[in-house]
């Protein structure tokens, strides 16, 4: 067999190794939504995928590992419909809301399947290891990312210069983990609407005269630069 055979060869069945694995991760992912990353396992997943158990933990290498994958993925997921899915929108708060109504919009589907982020850290905040380090890198990132999206609101003359960022920021966070609770664990009906109106009550408060007027149902502007 000649080099670039052999080299064919080795490359489809690296990429066919890439296919199995992905497969893997997404069966656990939605393995993970129902039950929470805690009752992951080699076997769970394996009976999921009709797979082996030598053949999943060939993968991964460890149930750990699975976990962590599975946290990566989610986040991947979650940056793509959410964060990269509102930058077409101008600068300040346009694309604010456009990234707190893509959020709205995951959170309405999650309050059914289950969000890896607030199961998670209910599951590791008081259980230190890689497991947490991902969630908490993850949950971290697309923090700062509403914070710079906050930042550029007053940086755009959409926000009065006076507010403060953070408090902000704080406040959008705790109206999905507020509409989390009430809908998937108290069922109340409203959440979401009740989560949408907080986040306008937060833009009249601090918007300034000149601030855009955006509605959260409608389709965000195209981009300005």
């Amino acid at each position: 067999m000649s080099a670039t055979a052999v080299s064919a060869k080795a490359s489809r069945t690296a990429q066919k190794g890439q296919q199995t694995k992905a497969a893997i991760v997404d069966a656990a992912l939605n393995l993970a939504a129902q039950i929470g990353l805690e009752g992951l396992s080699i076997g769970a997943v394996a009976e999921l995928t009709q797979m082996s158990k030598s053949g999943v933990f060939a993968h991964f290498g460890s149930r750990e590992e699975l976990q962590i994958s599975v946290v990566r993925e989610y986040h991947a997921r979650f940056e793509q419909e959410v964060f990269y899915a509102a930058m077409p929108a101008p600068r300040g708060l346009p694309r604010l809301c456009a990234m707190f109504d893509n959020w709205m919009k995951r959170t309405s589907v999650e309050i059914d399947s289950g969000c890896i982020y607030i199961s998670g850290a209910t599951e590791f905040d008081d259980r230190p290891g890689p497991v947490r380090d991902a969630l908490v890198e993850s949950v971290s990132i697309w923090q700062a990312a509403m914070f710079r999206a906050v930042q550029q609101a007053t940086a755009e003359g959409h926000f009065r210069p006076d507010i403060d960022e953070r408090q902000i920021a704080f406040e959008i966070h705790g109206l999905i983990l507020a509409s989390h609770y009430e809908a998937r664990f108290l069922h109340t009906p409203g959440s979401i609407e009740r989560a949408r109106k907080g986040f306008e009550n937060i833009i009249n408060r601090f918007a300034t005269p000149s601030a855009p007027r955006l509605s959260l149902t409608q389709p965000s502007p195209t981009r300005q630069g």
